[in-house]
């Protein structure tokens, strides 16, 4: 989640048009065209070879997520299912390596160190690649997102931009980089600097926002137009700008110790990539923003 730069991109309006749009429903107009065949991905058995021996002999590989993130991933009605642009994402993969892809609700900040540990096979967790996370962890790229600014409908105490959170309480979720986003952006604010309380889930930062004990959550783009827009958050929340600060590349996360199981995941996200199957994934949850032309590991660093 969130990548340290200093870039800022100003996100143009189709992109939130094209997060709030409704998918055009089938119709039996005789004049309409036929529709094309929905694409679909294939066992490929070179890339199931890649995969470690414990792998292919569980069957499952272990995804760890942190389900408070939707669109990216977060439980659904039953309180149990994760779903997702992430976890629909991860049931393709599978399909590809010939495997069943197990999603386990994790702490975002401990995904790192369990899949070094070896405890998850990977962490799909809109988790941004960053240098300093390279350093733990190798990151096969398959989105692109930056930070955003969300407040209270009505945007009460006027934010507009991080130099209007100086002197203001702000929630985030514990080891993202919209911490070292808010930490970056203390320069400019003198005597005045910005009170930043850090949450375990991004949920329980937006508690704090809807509760008025903050007045702005930093989350990724994608997430904050999901929560401006849906049903059920959109009369709480709003974006207090158009801006996406620090935009970069999100992961799925691997160990160092596996290259085997890095290439075979690379080698999966590129097929869904070139039969259209990602892309259908990412226009299904209103992200095809973020689509990345290519797959590839840490950043091409």
């Amino acid at each position: 989640m969130r990548y340290p730069s200093t870039l800022r991109r100003r996100v143009v309006a189709g992109l939130i048009l094209a997060l709030t749009a409704t998918m055009p429903a089938a119709c039996g107009d005789p004049a309409s065209p036929a529709t094309s065949p929905a694409p679909v991905v294939r066992f490929n058995q070179r890339l199931n070879d890649l995969l470690p021996q414990a792998v292919r002999d569980r069957g499952v590989l272990r995804v760890g997520t942190e389900a408070s993130y939707a669109p990216m991933s977060s439980f659904g009605p039953d309180g149990h299912t994760i779903g997702g642009v992430e976890p629909d994402l991860g049931a393709q993969i599978g399909r590809v390596l010939g495997v069943r892809v197990q999603f386990r609700n994790f702490d975002f900040s401990g995904l790192l160190t369990d899949v070094a540990g070896g405890s998850l096979d990977l962490a799909i967790s809109a988790m941004t690649d960053t240098p300093e996370r390279a350093r733990t962890a190798d990151f096969i790229n398959y989105f692109h997102a930056g930070s955003s600014i969300v407040v209270q409908r009505g945007n009460p105490s006027g934010v507009t931009e991080l130099d209007d959170l100086c002197g203001k309480v702000v929630a985030v979720q514990s080891g993202t980089t919209q911490v070292g986003l808010l930490a970056r952006s203390q320069k400019n604010c003198g005597r005045r600097p910005i009170v930043v309380k850090a949450f375990p889930t991004n949920s329980d930062a937006l508690l704090q926002l809807r509760t008025g004990r903050a007045v702005a959550v930093l989350n990724d783009l994608p997430p904050a137009v999901f929560l401006v827009n849906d049903p059920r958050t959109r009369s709480q929340y709003q974006l207090a700008s158009t801006v996406q600060y620090e935009p970069g590349s999100y992961g799925v996360v691997v160990a160092k110790s596996q290259p085997g199981l890095r290439e075979a995941v690379q080698g999966a996200l590129e097929e869904l990539r070139r039969s259209g199957v990602y892309a259908q994934i990412l226009s299904t949850w209103h992200v095809q923003d973020g689509a990345v032309q290519q797959i590839t590991i840490n950043s091409s660093r």
